[in-house]
């Protein structure tokens, strides 16, 4: 069983509607006359189109669109993999493939796809490819993007590295030079890639121990195991287990590590669907490691499912304090269902309760707006449960910390700069002129080198989207409709002028988060995924917050005895 973040999902209304799959009760002879009266329709349709319309249509894409249409009916869990796009399901529960190991994408200034992290210790980092590079040629054939979309052309590039392990090929890229680029070709030798769940874990101070896991993939809970034990070894009085961003993965990984804190037996997750089949109960099954050492889970609102079992349970036992902000609320399991052609259908079957009864599933998707949207189960509308010391949790909406931190905003201005792959080239600039980096510790983006950001910045015309100035807009709009304008327009006027963007002044107002993200990708390009970790926590609240959270005795128990009570 597994869960996942991934959404893909487009609604086509004729064949929807003929399906008639709705959420309305029948009874068992009425859903078994509705379903084959309207199957029979959608195969008279498809064969009156298919004779008839007035263009020849595409009876794979017409029918894919139809199931895309009925799976929309459903949640963005449930999805339909053809044979050709099993590899990617595969990959996304073992977190393994064939290939060189480096992230892709499509970067626009040379319409061709660009080198974004190898992967340490595979082959493409083995090799000397780095982030940057463009690529030219895969295996002598020319990857060029045509009437591809980007994503098309991105898909059809990463199928192309991707491969039998053992076979061989030869990249050929272009490389960014100081004042050039520099075509270069490596021989690499393909093999089976695993994504490392623990990409960093250390020792911070006072004897905290520290462990970062981006995903439940399968047997990262032996990775932790082995992590956790080498900090226990190096003295780690206290652990701080990091599971922000982490969409989730395995439910059994999940209680595998949950278990390395709470003594065997204890059960961690109950299942609960449809089917008998559906239901379950897991339980700890090995003797843990440590059920005494403080324990902190940092969390955010990218952490899901797996994730949330974890923080969930170990709220829930009392075993861990929270630490973050509300997690996203995900308490939906899939499993996978053969189907004809090699294809593969994930499931939505069951919802899962942790340890108090709870779960933590924020939006009902059978119960949709008319226009197809969802919303989140209000607070208004969640319910009590009670931890096992006593203290108080609730349901529908996540986890929500023990200590909550505000989190820092976004800025808007910096999901243009990553977006229009202007922090992109500014790294790529500084890895060239600092070809080499001592440490992580050593990154410093200091006056000049922003200074050198703005300018490449401003030299590019760039442009992005200004909220405000729509909010504004829109406002005005509001105004003039209802007769309101002509009243308040001194006062447009003067919040236009207060509202009226400057680069330069945008730039230096939000420049602490953009040198944060500058600083944290030149650590990955030096360090890989560790280096970005690393970087991160350099000013990080959550785990500042953690640390005194586990160096206090008494005020970690005080949590972990009392109902909580939200903290700033």
């Amino acid at each position: 069983m597994f869960e996942n973040m991934k959404v893909r999902k487009s609604i086509v209304g004729a064949l929807v509607v003929l399906l008639g799959l709705g959420f309305s009760s029948f009874t068992e002879d009425d859903r078994s006359f509705q379903k084959a009266k309207n199957l029979d329709i959608f195969n008279a349709i498809f064969k009156e189109l298919d004779m008839f319309y007035v263009d020849t249509i595409n009876p794979e894409k017409m029918i894919q669109n139809g199931v895309n249409g009925m799976l929309a009916l459903t949640d963005p869990y449930t999805e339909y993999y053809p044979e050709e796009e099993m590899s990617s399901l595969k990959e996304m529960i073992t977190g393994k493939y064939g290939g060189i190991g480096a992230a892709i994408r499509y970067y626009k200034a040379k319409d061709r796809i660009a080198i974004v992290e190898p992967t340490e210790g595979m082959p493409a980092a083995e090799m000397g490819v780095k982030a940057g590079d463009i690529i030219l040629s895969v295996g002598g054939k020319e990857m060029v993007r045509g009437s591809m979309s980007p994503q098309e052309f991105s898909s059809k590039v990463s199928e192309a590295l991707r491969g039998e392990p053992g076979t061989s090929f030869v990249l050929k890229v272009l490389r960014p030079q100081e004042n050039d680029s520099t075509e270069m070709e490596f021989k690499i030798t393909r093999k089976s890639i695993r994504t490392n769940p623990v990409p960093y874990y250390g020792m911070l101070r006072d004897s905290i121990g520290y462990l970062y896991l981006t995903g439940f993939t399968d047997n990262c809970a032996k990775d932790v195991k082995k992590a956790f034990i080498e900090l226990k070894q190096q003295g780690a009085k206290g652990l701080i287990f990091d599971v922000r961003d982490n969409g989730g993965g395995s439910l059994q990984e999940a209680v595998d590590i949950v278990n390395l804190f709470v003594p065997k037996g204890q059960e961690i997750v109950v299942t609960k669907g449809k089917l008998r089949q559906a239901e379950g109960s897991f339980k700890t099954s090995k003797e843990p490691v440590d059920v005494e050492i403080p324990l902190a889970v940092l969390v955010n609102g990218s952490s899901a499912s797996a994730s949330e079992i974890l923080s969930g349970s170990l709220q829930d036992l009392d075993r861990a304090v929270i630490i973050g902000t509300r997690t996203y609320g995900k308490g939906l399991v899939q499993t996978t269902r053969p189907l004809p052609y090699n294809g593969t259908l994930k499931v939505t079957t069951s919802k899962y309760y942790i340890p108090s009864g709870r779960c933590i599933q924020a939006i009902d998707y059978a119960k949709k707006n008319a226009d197809g949207t969802v919303a989140r189960t209000p607070d208004s509308l969640t319910h009590v449960f009670h931890t096992a010391a006593g203290r108080e949790v609730r349901d529908g909406g996540g986890i929500r910390p023990d200590i909550e931190v505000k989190e820092d905003r976004f800025p808007n201005i910096l999901f243009y700069l990553l977006n229009d792959d202007l922090i992109f080239d500014y790294v790529t600039r500084y890895c060239i002129k600092h070809p080499v980096l001592a440490s992580v510790d050593s990154i410093r983006i200091t006056d000049e080198d922003y200074k050198e950001f703005k300018e490449l910045v401003k030299s590019r015309n760039f442009t992005y989207d200004r909220q405000s100035e729509k909010m504004l807009k829109t406002l005005k709009e509001v105004a003039e409709f209802e007769g309101y304008m002509e009243g308040a327009s001194e006062e447009f006027k003067a919040l236009e002028q207060k509202l009226n963007h400057n680069l330069d002044r945008d730039l230096d107002h939000f420049a602490p988060q953009i040198k944060k993200q500058i600083a944290q990708d030149i650590a990955t390009r030096f360090f890989y995924q560790r280096g970005a970790v690393m970087e991160r926590l350099k000013d990080d609240a959550d785990l500042e917050k953690a640390i005194e959270t586990l160096t206090n005795p008494e005020a970690y128990r005080k949590i972990l005895t009392v109902s909580p009570v939200a903290k700033k």
